[in-house]
């Protein structure tokens, strides 16, 4: 076998540029709906709406990159006027009140959900539901929370601890969350072995 042979045989399959484009759309599409979809009022400054499950699980589904570029879709589309952000708001005035810290984690929390499951064994689907489940809640602790808790202090005019104590009545609905988003990229992956990027190592 030639060297280009060689070459051709262990090279990662070339990606379809317009499936990449639809994905990212879809996923975009699929954070709107979980978006617009009734919140729930825990008396705070933030309801808790179905957007993180659909955000992690753009990453765990479609890789770093796609993940984060679905996201920031989505954020630019609201941003441009389209009443896709929580309570069919949209356009800037989301950007400037007390989500903003978790609008901003968004994009951050699904590339590194993305990075974390792009680097799981995909033949053991067995134990990827566990370690995506933990890809998702990493993800949401190193991003999602920090983040929302400095928004809320900066635009609801509460202190850091305040602000901790508001973001404190996400966790349970984070963790059900994250368990369904683990149970989904898993069955999807099943289905569709090839849609996540070529499996990579740190």
């Amino acid at each position: 076998m030639s060297a280009p042979e060689t070459a051709a045989v262990g090279a990662a399959p070339k990606r379809n540029v317009a499936t990449d484009i639809a994905l990212i759309a879809t996923f975009a599409a699929l954070i709107a709906v979980c978006a617009l979809l009734p919140a729930i009022s825990v008396g705070g400054a933030v309801p808790i709406t179905l957007q993180t499950f659909a955000v992690i699980l753009a990453g765990a589904v479609l890789g770093a990159r796609r993940g984060f570029l679905a996201v920031l879709l989505y954020l630019a589309v609201g941003a441009a006027g389209l009443p896709v952000f929580s309570g069919g708001s949209a356009g800037l005035a989301p950007f400037a009140g007390p989500s903003v810290g978790y609008l901003v984690a968004f994009p951050l929390a699904a590339l590194l959900a993305g990075f974390i499951v792009e680097r799981l064994p995909r033949r053991k689907i067995a134990t990827s539901i566990p370690l995506i489940f933990l890809a998702g809640i990493v993800s949401s602790f190193v991003f999602v929370h920090p983040l929302g808790i400095l928004g809320m202090a900066w635009r609801a005019d509460l202190t850091l601890g305040q602000a901790f104590v508001a973001d404190l009545a996400f966790w349970p609905g984070d963790v059900v969350k994250n368990i369904l988003m683990a149970l989904v990229a898993t069955a999807v992956h099943r289905a569709f072995p090839s849609l996540l990027p070529a499996r990579r190592r740190a």
